[in-house]
């Protein structure tokens, strides 16, 4: 089998229902979402399955979800069947609230770092923003898209976010806090 056709060669390319630019914005969105993909698969390599299996789940989970919305985005039917749904936002949801609880109390805005894990994991929550970004712009613009990506990728970076203060907090490396900033985030009266 070969993987090259020649279809695209003149800057098209084929989507579920039709042919758009290269540089369509649905094409932008997807391509943006196969990045955050390749990323998540890297932080699984950094991670070991003796301590990360909960956030290795996650991440396995959250690729095949992520495969969901490229092919959510890539159908242009006129009556789309759509695979995303709003069950995996309900998990992630679930999920963040259990990393949040298990990590460090939050004071300060941190810095992109840590662990390698943990730092790239930081990739893929500003991926995952900028494929969000994307997709406000193709939701405004655009018919017929299935507008739950669009609240799916908004949990999924606040996921990153917790799952990467976690990995560097079960490694014993501390968060980074911005130095110039401000105590910004507040516990509880009484806390």
């Amino acid at each position: 089998m070969k993987i090259y056709t020649k279809t695209g060669d003149k800057g098209q390319t084929g989507l579920i229902g039709g042919r758009v630019a290269k540089d369509d914005i649905r094409v932008e969105v997807y391509g943006t979402v196969d990045e955050l993909n390749s990323f998540i698969g890297k932080a699984m390599t950094e991670l070991d399955e003796a301590t990360f299996a909960d956030i290795l789940n996650d991440l396995h989970a959250i690729q095949h979800e992520l495969f969901d919305c490229g092919g959510d985005l890539a159908n242009v039917m006129k009556e789309p069947q759509f695979k995303l749904t709003e069950a995996p936002i309900t998990v992630l949801e679930e999920r963040i609230d259990v990393l949040v609880d298990e990590a460090p109390p939050l004071e300060k805005f941190i810095l992109p770092g840590g662990s390698p894990a943990a730092a790239t994991l930081h990739i893929a929550r500003t991926i995952t923003r900028r494929a969000e970004r994307q997709m406000v712009s193709l939701v405004a613009t655009t018919e017929g898209v299935n507008d739950v990506v669009l609240r799916y990728l908004n949990r999924l970076s606040d996921y990153f976010f917790a799952a990467a203060r976690v990995v560097n907090f079960r490694a014993g490396v501390e968060d980074i806090e911005y130095a110039r900033g401000g105590k910004v985030f507040h516990t509880k009266k009484g806390e």
